[in-house]
């Protein structure tokens, strides 16, 4: 198997895992917010849904740094300083993202997850400069396809922002379920997070499948 091949293969499989992952999400949480069902069924799928969500932010973490690595088999010469931050963004990234998961009760959490948010809006700013840039210097010359499919991830990462403030009062609500202490006001202030996250769950799975589309066409756009 040849670099090319290895880089594209990981690629694939982020894509594959990222929505499936999300999937089982969202699926996972649809019975979280069930009022119907029993507190022991919601609390199980509680924890099914905050152990399939690190899989999805865990791909996410990897595309920028698999992709552009695989723009160098397409002709797109990046130079030492770009080449350098695509390869150390997803090892940083992935960090970032596991240091939350699995950390959550430290006492830095706070400050590392307003970090966080501040990076990834960042990391769309900075992006979308980016891309402008490339266009217009003819880095990306023969490929724009390659504009398109970043300008869908920034969209994505922008989505996942928009998320974590749609679901800003669905933590307590589900904190006090654990508790067993939820109340009717919990399981609505749960359902109408979940349901305002909801469009924009739907729009990172289009923008998945969209971007698939276009790295499979490649377009001359």
């Amino acid at each position: 198997m040849t670099a090319h091949e290895l880089l594209l293969l990981i690629h694939i499989l982020l894509f594959c895992y990222w929505l499936g992952g999300d999937i089982g999400v969202f699926y996972s949480s649809n019975i979280v917010v069930d009022d119907k069902a029993s507190p022991e069924a919601r609390i199980v799928a509680g924890k099914i849904m905050v152990a399939c969500d690190l899989v999805p932010k865990l791909c996410m973490t990897l595309m920028l740094t698999t992709g552009g690595l695989l723009t160098t088999f397409f002709s797109v010469v990046h130079p030492a300083w770009q080449m350098a931050a695509i390869v150390l963004l997803g090892p940083f990234w992935l960090t970032l993202v596991l240091l939350q998961h699995y950390n959550h009760h430290a006492s830095y959490i706070n400050q590392l997850v307003k970090f966080d948010f501040i990076f990834r809006c960042a990391l769309i700013v900075i992006g979308l400069i980016f891309i402008s840039y490339a266009l217009l210097n003819g880095q990306l010359m023969g490929n724009t396809w390659i504009a398109a499919k970043l300008a869908i991830f920034y969209l994505l990462v922008f989505c996942g922002l928009m998320i974590r403030l749609a679901l800003k009062d669905f933590g307590t609500a589900y904190s006090n379920l654990l508790q067993g202490i939820h109340t009717a006001y919990d399981n609505k202030m749960m359902l109408k997070a979940m349901n305002r996250a909801k469009p924009w769950v739907y729009t990172i799975w289009a923008g998945l499948i969209g971007a698939a589309a276009i790295g499979i066409a490649k377009p001359l756009l």
